[in-house]
């Protein structure tokens, strides 16, 4: 009776450490798959918060990275953007300037159209939009800031018409397209003065609205219809064509400032970039598990695993013949 006691006892003693073998083979098991401690509890002895602290600061980083990257992708939008119209509206100035100089009518005429185009061009290219948000809108950013080129285009006619002369012509233009409560930026333009995102240009950006100014004026030169005040004054296109090198030269600042954003975000995501680095190190010194060295105890606990159901088998086997004798 006293052997079939102890043998009982070694047994159930055997089949405790079988258990335990099991659960540990499990946590090894994932670990070398893993390359993490299974358990961190048990591995950091109640520092666990500490290797929470290190991941929650890697996933903040992840965030704002993203931010980053969405501020990255609308800015390098804008910029792109002004580069084209820079491109398109070059040069028109100077053509038809060059065309009032030499009296040559036919190349006026065409220089005024490119003048009209490159309006509708501007247009289009500031109603630009990244996903739903329309990025020269301003605050209005559900809204696409213009809505085609005819109403301008009648509007700066009209004024051009009814203009008792130069100074009454420019004053009419000064006050339409500048005055906040005028009918460019109240009419014309469907976006807000106000801008939340520090990133954003509104099309109504004093560079922008001379350019659009400049041509609108530009493109009064069309020989069909002819317009008095524009034949009898030519200066009123040698001040429009010289408004055109204005603007040209504010867009190139706007560009500027633009890419120094672009650097200021390149340089903030170089610096998420390094503490990302260091923190993985410190959440990898911290949880991590050599592989290599969770596969060689995996495979010490399989081997004492298999040997403990082999004794267990015999304990049972020694039991049962004793229990017959």
């Amino acid at each position: 009776m006293t052997f079939l006691t102890s043998t009982t006892s070694l047994s159930t003693g055997l089949n405790f450490s079988i258990s335990q073998a099991r659960a540990r083979i499990s946590d090894v098991s994932q670990e070398a798959v893993t390359g993490r401690r299974a358990n961190l509890v048990t591995h950091l002895n109640g520092n666990i918060g500490k290797a929470f602290i290190s991941e929650k600061l890697v996933e903040s980083i992840a965030t704002q990275r993203e931010q980053l990257q969405i501020r990255q992708t609308r800015l390098d939008i804008v910029q792109t953007s002004l580069t084209f119209i820079q491109d398109t509206t070059a040069g028109i100035g100077t053509r038809l300037e060059a065309a009032l100089g030499l009296g040559d009518t036919i190349s006026l005429d065409i220089a005024a159209r490119e003048a009209e185009g490159a309006i509708g061009q501007l247009f289009s290219t500031l109603n630009t939009r990244l996903g739903d948000r329309y990025l020269f809108a301003g605050d209005a950013t559900d809204t696409p800031p213009f809505d085609g080129t005819d109403q301008l285009i009648s509007d700066v006619r009209a004024i051009a018409a009814s203009a008792a002369g130069t100074i009454d012509f420019n004053a009419q233009i000064d006050a339409y397209f500048d005055a906040q409560t005028g009918p460019y930026q109240q009419g014309i333009y469907a976006g807000t003065s106000n801008i939340s995102d520090a990133d954003s240009i509104n099309a109504i950006h004093p560079a922008l609205t001379e350019l659009v100014k400049g041509l609108s004026i530009l493109s009064l030169a069309q020989s069909n219809p002819n317009i008095a005040i524009i034949d009898n004054d030519p200066t009123i296109l040698q001040t429009a064509a010289s408004k055109l090198l204005a603007a040209a030269s504010g867009i190139t600042n706007l560009q500027a400032d633009q890419g120094f954003k672009q650097e200021r975000i390149e340089r903030e995501q170089n610096t998420l970039n390094t503490e990302e680095t260091i923190l993985t190190l410190s959440f990898e010194q911290i949880t991590g598990r050599d592989q290599f060295e969770a596969a060689s105890e995996l495979r010490q606990l399989e081997t004492n695993l298999e040997a403990s159901f082999l004794v267990t088998s015999r304990l049972a086997d020694l039991q049962f013949l004793n229990f017959v004798r």
